[in-house]
């Protein structure tokens, strides 16, 4: 099990890894290796998310979920494969864990009297100055 946070565990089986060949600069062993890794994890099946986290989850992964609601991450920054796994599966957790806290709703308020009669004295002092700025007729 994959703890993400202590309400959310995600199953090692629902998770799948592809290695891939890695882009990039080659070398000696570059068309023998695949150190690259991608992640595939299918969000809208799985047990332990709830349609809420779901539909959060969806904007912050942006164009790396399909259609069917799939995850898929591709990690090459590192030369090994190992490496690359848990870079992959860190991304994955940081997504899901940010997924998982419900925004804070923003409570409407109003200014008080005072506030209002504050700002417009305000502004009438500020008027009062820059009309006094202003050129001196001779009349």
């Amino acid at each position: 099990m994959i703890e993400i946070t202590p309400t959310i565990s995600l199953d090692e089986n629902e998770i799948e890894e592809h290695f891939i060949r890695s882009p990039g600069a080659g070398g000696q062993k570059v068309n023998k290796t695949e150190s690259a890794v991608q992640l595939r994890f299918n969000a809208r099946a799985s047990p332990a998310l709830s349609n809420a986290v779901f539909l959060r989850l969806k904007p912050l992964v942006g164009r790396r979920m399909t259609k069917d609601g799939i995850v898929v991450i591709t990690a090459h920054q590192f030369r090994t494969q190992e490496l690359n796994r848990r870079d992959a599966l860190d991304r994955l957790i940081a997504l899901i864990r940010e997924a998982a806290t419900p925004p804070k709703y923003r409570r409407p308020t109003k200014p008080s009297k005072g506030a209002k009669q504050r700002r417009l004295d305000s502004k009438s002092r500020q008027s009062t100055l820059k009309r006094v700025r202003g050129k001196i007729s001779e009349d």
